[in-house]
């Protein structure tokens, strides 16, 4: 794969004029468009015209000084689950194929476009976003980048998204993470995703899996990558990270769920990974959360996916249940046989999963965890439902464990050159989130000698 630039590097090129909006736009075109990639499958709709016109635009402003960011004329990809004003927001599906086309952007929409990004198209997700493997049987399934000649799955729910940034189609890509949805297609791909404190990020005009646990965030080359996109996500100034020196960082690795069942690639790597940041003077601390057991009894009866799933999607399934991938309906299906005490015991019980857990992680600057317990599966070899929800689940595990209680994490490549991609899992409390950038651009440079 060709080694595309960061976003420092295109703003900087931009403002030198070495390139253009526009020759940074036909460049993304031109790869969607060439048949032996993975375009067609990786986006549900490229919006050629607009996204030519904005990049006109952003160098016309940009020649007269008035361009509305550093960034401006930088094209990105929108994960299918947003609101783009004039265009049907599908969420990966067929049930929404005659909806109206929505009137307003999507807040983080808007918030990118008044940055000057230049909006490319819709990608690829999994079905209403309820996966961690990334196949669609409605729109196709882009490869993902190990071993493209096998196929192996690009990742979910944020599978296009994923798929655009390692393969230059855009440079930076919005998605959503529930359970993992920004992180897991990171990690298969061998690219950065950031899963932010839930309340940065407005969840205005992006059609929700779980209000307890959908967060919005990007998907990009490097942690500066993210970080600048989470800035403008959260309405905050851009500011220079600052890596934090690996010598004297405060590190627990919980020994509770979140190293069991690993495949070996991802043990070997993660392992290697400990040792390397110890070497560079970390210190690192195995800890059992037993907090973490709680979380598998919570969400026994499907918790807070299937319960707000099956509350937004009940009168879509009255009138188009056929028409959804079966996998994704019997999931929100699980959420039909929740009661009110049901859910009130779930809101109940993780108030008080957060609270333990913040105060058991306080110590340390982070936790640290294998972004997934699986490599990326063969495409193939999901064909049988219980191979699929074995991988599934495996893949969401440990980026639960962040979603549940309401914390920030991002996951960082960690295999060298021509291994199998494997994410390394860096994660806080809610609200820690400059720590944890902080952290990984630390790391970034070291990890995957």
């Amino acid at each position: 794969m060709p080694d595309f630039p960061t976003l420092a590097k295109l703003a900087e090129d931009l403002e030198s004029g070495r390139t253009t909006s526009r020759k940074l736009v036909e460049a993304c075109i031109a790869r969607i468009a060439d048949p032996s990639g993975e375009g067609q499958r990786a986006f549900i709709h490229v919006d050629k015209d607009a996204a030519l016109t904005t990049a006109d635009a952003m160098d016309a402003l940009r020649k007269v000084k008035a361009a509305p960011s550093r960034y401006a004329g930088i094209p990105i990809s929108i994960k299918d689950l947003f609101d783009i004003k004039g265009q049907t927001t599908r969420a990966g599906s067929r049930a929404l194929d005659d909806s109206d086309p929505a009137e307003h952007d999507a807040a983080a929409v808007a918030r990118l476009r008044k940055a000057g990004f230049v909006l490319i198209g819709r990608t690829n997700m999994t079905e209403f976003a309820y996966s961690g493997i990334g196949i669609n049987p409605h729109y196709g399934t882009p490869k993902g980048a190990w071993n493209r000649a096998e196929g192996h799955v690009p990742g979910g729910s944020s599978s296009g998204a994923a798929v655009s940034v390692l393969d230059g189609m855009a440079h930076g890509a919005l998605g959503t993470d529930t359970g993992g949805s920004c992180r897991i297609p990171a990690a298969y791909n061998g690219i950065v995703g950031y899963k932010p404190t839930q309340r940065r990020v407005p969840l205005d005009g992006a059609v929700p899996l779980s209000f307890s646990l959908d967060s919005i965030g990007p998907l990009a080359r490097s942690v500066s990558c993210c970080a600048i996109l989470d800035a403008v996500l959260a309405n905050e100034p851009v500011k220079p990270l600052k890596p934090r020196p690996v010598k004297g960082m405060r590190l627990a690795v919980p020994t509770t769920i979140a190293l069991d069942d690993l495949d070996a690639e991802v043990s070997e790597t993660f392992e290697r990974v400990l040792k390397t940041l110890a070497d560079h003077g970390a210190i690192i601390e195995r800890s059992e959360m037993s907090e973490f057991h709680d979380i598998g009894p919570m969400n026994a009866k499907g918790g807070f996916a299937a319960s707000e799933s099956y509350a937004w999607h009940r009168y879509l399934i009255a009138a188009k249940g056929d028409v959804y991938d079966p996998r994704v309906f019997v999931r929100i299906m699980r959420g039909e046989a929740q009661s009110a005490a049901d859910y009130i015991d779930l809101l109940n019980e993780r108030r008080s999963l957060i609270a333990r857990v913040n105060a058991r992680i306080a110590p340390y600057d982070a936790l640290v965890l294998p972004t997934t317990a699986n490599t990326p599966p063969k495409i193939a070899d999901l064909a049988d439902d219980k191979a699929f929800t074995t991988q599934n689940l495996r893949a969401l595990r440990n980026c639960t464990l962040i979603n549940m209680i309401d914390g920030c994490a991002i996951s960082l490549p960690a295999h060298r050159a021509g291994d199998v991609p494997v994410g390394l899992m860096l994660a806080g409390a809610g609200g820690s989130d400059r720590r944890i950038f902080e952290l990984a651009a630390g790391m970034e440079a070291v990890i995957r000698v």
